[in-house]
């Protein structure tokens, strides 16, 4: 099996890039407009905005894992949205169709079910909140239409994440991790809302067994179980850190949408990109709790959810890494 992991320069491409190296049966290459720090030897270039970069970076055959994305919250212009995830998944389609390909797998989001109710599974409503979310279900479709046209013969994998953490990363999970064990850490509301959440390598590892699947459509959200309040959540962190589990001071919540709102003025002003924003406050105080198919397969994930967190924690706090390769996100 030769594998072309399209965004594999990334956090979740390269600790899948490190899952397969350890496969006899499979070879890989890396098709991203970033070249990769862990596997230069292992690097195409292509933009997937580009089907003329992607032509020559497929080859013919070739098993496609689709994981680039625009997805940070404060994206500008907009429009990258439309050009990186859904003229993006067009591209693919159109090259896969020219290199006889029969095997994508599409890294989608929850973002797709928007502010969605406790334990929305993958036939929850498509409801999108923002941009992202919306984007991400076009690229699904696009995929969709893809298989269909030759639907016993080609296999679509989706998978939705919930959000990804692990060590390496810059995203909002490590964010959270930082204030928290700075001590500047500030709890908004009050806490009793869940999070589910998904560690890297387990999400890799998802990856890696989705390649097994036979044809037809297989859409799955990705959470690691169980779901964490945040008030638990904040305790088991400060336990990790050696500190006390006390959470000492709480912000209502209507006054931390408030201090959001300033922010965002304030960047708005500035043309910086600040820590807090209104959306993120929101995102932080919402529940976002997911459920999913994953129970019916025979699919262990590597970690448990506290395993991971523990990992993380002691790797970016308790431990010295300061030459390693960081991996920014949202």
């Amino acid at each position: 099996m030769y594998i072309s992991i399209i965004g594999g320069s990334g956090f979740i491409g390269t600790r899948l890039c490190r899952r397969i190296t350890n496969k006899i049966n499979a070879d890989f290459c890396i098709v991203d407009k970033s070249p990769s720090a862990v596997f230069p030897d292992k690097y195409k270039h292509a933009d997937v905005r580009l089907v003329e970069e992607l032509r020559v970076a497929i080859t013919e055959g070739t098993v496609i894992i689709n994981l680039a994305a625009e997805h940070r919250d404060d994206v500008k212009p907009l429009s990258l949205y439309e050009e990186v995830n859904v003229a993006g998944a067009n591209n693919i389609c159109a090259v896969a169709r020219e290199r006889s390909v029969s095997t994508i797998v599409f890294t989608s989001s929850v973002a797709v079910y928007g502010f969605a109710p406790i334990g929305t599974d993958e036939s929850g409503t498509i409801s999108p909140f923002n941009d992202y979310g919306r984007t991400k279900f076009e690229a699904e479709k696009i995929f969709k239409a893809w298989q269909s046209e030759d639907a016993f013969n080609r296999t679509l994998v989706i998978v939705r994440p919930t959000v990804i953490f692990g060590e390496q990363n810059r995203g909002n999970v490590f964010n959270l991790l930082r204030q928290i064990s700075s001590g500047l850490f500030v709890m908004v509301g009050d806490g009793q809302n869940r999070k589910s959440m998904a560690y890297v390598e387990n999400v890799a590892a998802f990856l890696e067994y989705s390649l097994s699947f036979k044809p037809g459509v297989h859409i799955y959200n990705y959470i690691d179980k169980p779901d964490f309040d945040m008030n638990s959540l904040i305790r088991a962190i400060n336990r990790m850190l050696g500190k006390s589990d006390r959470i000492s001071f709480r912000l209502p919540y209507a006054v931390g949408l408030m201090i959001g709102k300033a922010f965002d003025l304030l960047a708005a002003a500035t043309r910086k990109r600040l820590p807090v924003s209104a959306i993120r406050v929101k995102k932080f105080c919402a529940n976002s709790v997911y459920e999913t198919a994953l129970g019916q397969l025979d699919f262990i994930a590597p970690w448990s959810l506290t395993q991971a967190l523990e990992r993380t924690v002691r790797h970016e706090f308790l431990e010295s890494h300061e030459h390693e390769n960081l991996f920014y996100s949202e």
